[in-house]
């Protein structure tokens, strides 16, 4: 995965190394953090692109973000792609778990998946939200989903 900072920077140490330094610096800054992560897609012709981002908010004072993004050619239904989408922020999630759970940092998992039923991502909802709290992570969807229908949405 290559990872990169709003900014455009390279992440060049792997992901779980670059948050615990990240995390180590913020808390001796004497920030208290919670993370988010989230993923969105946009399809463009036969090309999906998926950002996944690592959000890191300090709280009353803003925060920021790790971003990856990834092309797959390929046709989804809706349905696949918004599980594609809960299983690429699971993944991250996972990986940063002996991490965040070392500096007890709170971590939460966003999906852009609407609650409301007349929209078309409601149809992986119970899916989504059964998979990420049976992994044991705290589950957020829209309009509360910030990490993927805002942070994810603008770098897709």
């Amino acid at each position: 995965m290559n990872w990169r900072k709003l900014d455009g920077s390279r992440i060049l140490l792997p992901i779980n190394e670059a948050v615990e330094l990240t995390i180590q610096k913020e808390l001796e800054a004497g920030h208290n953090l919670r993370i988010c992560i989230g993923t969105d897609s946009q399809v463009r012709g036969k090309n999906i692109t998926f950002a996944t981002v690592i959000v890191f908010l300090r709280e009353g004072k803003g925060g920021f973000m790790f971003i990856n993004s990834e092309i797959v050619v390929t046709s989804m239904k809706i349905r696949e792609r918004m599980i594609t989408e809960v299983t690429k922020s699971v993944t991250i999630a996972y990986d940063l778990t002996e991490v965040l759970t070392k500096y007890n940092i709170p971590l939460e998992v966003h999906v852009d998946i609407n609650t409301d039923t007349t929209f078309k991502s409601n149809v992986a909802l119970k899916e989504a939200m059964g998979y990420i709290k049976g992994m044991g992570y705290e589950f957020k969807a829209k309009p509360f989903a910030f990490a993927s229908s805002s942070c994810a949405d603008k770098v897709v």
